[in-house]
């Protein structure tokens, strides 16, 4: 081949990697970066490059046999590489990220499970029941489910004897957490280990992909019956939200949106209050309360607050949802600054579609616009693996429907006419990686449609959905980053700003008509939005200038 040929194939290819930058989401940002935001893109690609070249590809012995070695490779599942990726440098530089806003979370799957059993065995008042014995060794990880109960008027001693252990147990019956943890074969720690099992995906359960969606779906719902009888207690609650918030806050992250299901009919126990009711208005009052609180103190100077997306459930029927609705409007109403928008929950696939509910969608915006509301669709769609079925196809009617964000939107990059719909209405897509993976919709961070959405220029924000349930070990988003930045070579430094800053971007702080809200994606408008992407880019640099400074001398040249 002659050595023009050569020439103008490597021009070619040249330009058309540059056409295909060009369309990437993190274009712009890159156009803008700081001389030492370059320098420190320099570093972490280095870093990064050092790390999967000798960390990731090291055999290490097996958690169970000392004599074996365990392949360990780039991307590998995260249930097996959570642990080892904190020994990274890449890590480390990770966690002191300002990583902007996480927008997609569900709130009673926010709080480490063995602190809510912690907190059960230290406040008084708390009791487990089960339809059946809890016989150990005779329980499958999804049969025989337990509730908590909060009772603080009941006397916990009237129980005592009774054991839910053995077979003997009447069904039902009330027992006290600290008589139930006493009994439990091996201890309290003992029992602490076997609600843990019960109420989160374990690592066993999270590599079982040949099991399916609808296997694992199973464990994941049954996780949250068991949470809400402690989560929905006041006493539990209001010590929830500031240590929730401070974690968040410590990871680097200025604000969240949080999405809850208060429509199952779910009673929400009072301190002192010996008779549970639903009492909803009560509960956004004790969350309103806990976020101003930590807001004023000295540990939340700096965070910019958090709301709810009020959530219905998408398998319920039409009067529940519809019910659902208008408690939501009440609220919005009576707290208006808690309330940010609304969206339907639960297993896609096994839920109703979209189109099944536009009758309700429709008018459910048109008693918003009736009562000059602004509760704004976040609609969760595209979280499955079929192509062209109804959990698919509620990408089309999330878009027709004005969502303004979409809930991971997994199978989005399968539709090119959709992709640039999204593009052309400025949708963002709430991607949630590892919960992608560990409920199966992907075996590992390498096989996630993300960069295809990314390098069509479509705007992405990182979040983790349910970090207490699907195992992350702790709460905020620097396994997820971490995750994207060590698995795909063309995010790097500007592509994981880029999603941090359209976390930002397409942030609800505050309730907008829908032009307010399009000029605010444009950096046009009057709200909140210009003023903290502003903040967010000086914390930025900052961060940058610390990279340079701790990792230039081993990582540059």
């Amino acid at each position: 081949m002659a050595d023009s040929e050569i020439e103008k194939h490597l021009s070619e290819r040249s330009a058309l990697l540059g056409q295909e930058k060009a369309q990437r989401h993190d274009y712009a940002f890159i156009q803008k970066m700081t001389p030492v935001a370059k320098t420190a893109a320099t570093i972490i690609s280095n870093i990064r490059k050092k790390e999967l070249e000798t960390f990731w590809t090291a055999p290490v012995p097996t958690a169970k046999h000392s004599d074996l070695k365990e392949v360990m490779f780039p991307g590998m599942s995260f249930a097996l590489s959570r642990d080892r990726m904190a020994k990274t440098q890449l890590w480390k530089i990770i966690s002191a990220m300002p990583k902007g806003c996480l927008l997609h979370a569900h709130l009673e799957a926010m709080i480490d499970i063995d602190w809510l059993i912690d907190q059960a065995l230290e406040v008084p008042g708390f009791f487990i029941s089960s339809p059946d014995a809890l016989v150990p060794g005779e329980c499958s990880k999804w049969s025989e489910p337990f509730v908590f109960h909060y009772r603080p008027g009941v006397s916990q001693d009237q129980d005592v004897g009774t054991n839910i252990w053995e077979a003997s147990y009447t069904p039902n019956q009330f027992v006290p957490v600290v008589d139930a943890a006493r009994t439990y074969p091996g201890g309290a720690e003992a029992f602490k280990a076997w609600a843990i099992s019960r109420m989160t995906i374990n690592e066993e359960e999270a590599l079982e992909h040949h099991h399916g969606i609808a296997d694992i779906w199973k464990k994941f719902q049954g996780c949250f019956s068991s949470i809400a009888g402690l989560f929905f207690t006041e006493p539990i609650f209001r010590r929830c939200i500031p240590r929730l918030l401070q974690q968040l806050h410590e990871d680097g992250i200025k604000y969240t949106e949080l999405r809850l299901a208060l429509s199952l009919g779910q009673p929400f126990y009072r301190s002192g209050s010996a008779t549970p009711e639903p009492d909803f208005d009560y509960f956004l009052q004790c969350f309103q309360e806990e976020v101003q609180a930590y807001m004023s103190s000295p540990q939340g100077t700096g965070f910019w607050g958090a709301r709810l997306i009020w959530t219905a459930i998408r398998a319920f029927d039409d009067e529940s949802i519809k019910e659902s609705m208008v408690q939501c409007m009440k609220l919005k109403e009576a707290y208006p600054t808690i309330i940010a928008g609304f969206d339907f929950v639960g297993q896609e696939d096994m839920g109703r579609p979209l189109i099944d509910l536009l009758p309700l969608c429709k008018w459910f915006e048109s008693q918003c616009a009736e009562r000059n509301l602004q509760i704004p669709f976040f609609f969760h769609a595209g979280e499955c693996l079929g192509d062209g079925d109804s959990t698919d196809g509620n990408l089309v009617d999330a878009i027709l429907l004005n969502s303004r964000r979409i809930g991971h939107g997994f199978s989005l990059y399968k539709h090119p006419l959709l992709i640039d719909l999204v593009k052309k209405k400025k949708i963002l897509i709430e991607i949630c990686p590892i919960s992608h993976e560990v409920l199966r919709l992907t075996s590992n961070i390498l096989m996630h449609p993300m960069p295809a959405l990314q390098s069509r220029g479509v705007a992405v924000s990182l979040n983790n959905d349910d970090p207490a349930v699907l195992g992350h070990g702790q709460n905020g988003l620097s396994h997820d980053f971490y995750q994207v930045l060590a698995a795909f070579e063309n995010t790097g430094l500007a592509g994981i700003a880029t999603m941090a800053e359209d976390s930002i971007r397409w942030a609800a702080f505050e309730d907008e008509a829908h032009p307010e809200w399009l000029q605010g994606l444009e950096g046009s408008g009057a709200g909140l939005k210009t003023s903290r992407i502003v903040e967010w880019r000086a914390e930025f640099e900052k961060w940058c200038e610390w990279i340079v400074k701790e990792f230039g001398s081993e990582n540059l040249g």
